[in-house]
């Protein structure tokens, strides 16, 4: 049974006008538990390594622990992110105007109805220490992560990726119970209905910038 109203975007438009939602998140509608589940049940049909559906999702409603992990998030977010600044955003002011809207987030997103944190379970650790066993894991949440992200906006509700908490991952393991050694956080997402649903593609790089044929 699908709960709520669903917006009638064909695929093609689904795919790209799914947009990582920071400014225009609406923080004082509720969003409903059976909306949640609707679009978790299209996320349970995506390909997971060797069909093992290793991902769990936990969705943080409740004011007190979405304050907490929203304090470890502002931690990491403080602490900056790793990784260089090469980017193909063809607009000079791309970095700024994301920077403009993730501070927003930053200051709201305790407010957010629910905060989505996926994981994926490993049988330990050291699953993660090559790059196989990273991509295995990875590619056994992350498909079902962005069909929940495609769900959530054909029936109106915003998502926006964001990995900061994981600077401390283990002290918000801890405030959410999760099983350290063997459960892998993957992101963050805040999920709220969106302020209209008038998205549009966005601006990227063309498409010859990404393509190789035959080799590198």
């Amino acid at each position: 049974m699908t709960h709520g109203l669903k917006l009638g975007l064909s695929a093609d438009e689904v795919l790209t006008t799914t947009r990582a939602v920071r400014k225009r998140l609406d923080f004082t509608r509720p969003v409903e538990r059976e909306v949640l589940q609707d679009c978790v049940e299209i996320a349970r049909q995506a390909p997971s390594g060797r069909n093992r559906q290793r991902w769990d999702f936990i969705f943080v409603g409740d004011e007190a622990t979405k304050t907490a992990v929203t304090r470890w998030w502002l931690a990491g977010l403080r602490a900056g992110a790793p990784g260089g600044s090469d980017t193909r955003d063809p607009s000079p002011t791309g970095w700024q105007r994301i920077a403009e809207s993730l501070g927003d987030l930053a200051a709201r997103l305790h407010e957010a109805p629910w905060l989505l944190i996926p994981c994926v379970r490993v049988e330990s650790r050291a699953e993660l220490a090559d790059v196989r066993g990273q991509a295995g894991a990875w590619g056994s949440v992350l498909p079902a992560v962005w069909s929940f992200m495609l769900a959530a906006r054909e029936r109106g509700l915003g998502t926006a990726w964001t990995t900061a908490h994981l600077t401390y991952e283990r002290e918000v393991a801890a405030v959410l119970g999760i099983p350290y050694d063997t459960v892998v956080q993957a992101a963050l997402t805040p999920v709220a209905y969106t302020v209209g649903t008038d998205f549009k593609p966005a601006r990227r790089a063309p498409a010859e910038s990404f393509l190789h044929w035959d080799r590198w």
